[in-house]
């Protein structure tokens, strides 16, 4: 039962990220002027970081729970690791490198937090096949 609760946690980890990236930020960058987009998205990622950290974390403490410490509890131990590093030190340069204009490394910073939100979702698939 433990198990296939945090099966359904992974998956709405995954669908809360899918939904995010390919739903709500191409909204509010099509709809929002650039201004309020900036804003709204300050606004957003850190409820989208931590929600995802916290329902990550659960399923970490369960996979130590059942002493399920193969490739699977790597796995989201790399996610919550990721997910914090995004939210606590990628996510604060980024805005500063916005702010400050120095667009080179914004595009950089941006296109690592990308990645890395790409790599996690490639992750959580693993973690439900």
């Amino acid at each position: 039962m433990i198990e296939q609760v945090s099966i359904y946690l992974t998956a709405m980890v995954l669908g809360v990220m899918l939904f995010f990236s390919f739903v709500i930020a191409p909204v509010v960058f099509t709809t929002l002027d650039e201004d309020n987009a900036r804003k709204f998205i300050r606004r957003i990622f850190p409820f989208y970081y931590n929600v995802n950290l916290g329902i990550s974390l659960v399923v970490l403490l369960t996979f130590i729970f059942l002493s399920k410490l193969g490739i699977d509890f790597y796995l989201i131990l790399a996610i919550c690791i990721l997910f914090a590093t995004s939210n606590y030190l990628l996510m604060p340069l980024i805005n500063k490198y916005r702010d400050e204009k120095q667009d080179k490394k914004f595009k950089y910073s941006h296109f690592i937090s990308v990645l890395i939100n790409f790599v996690q979702m490639i992750f959580l698939v693993l973690l439900l096949i």
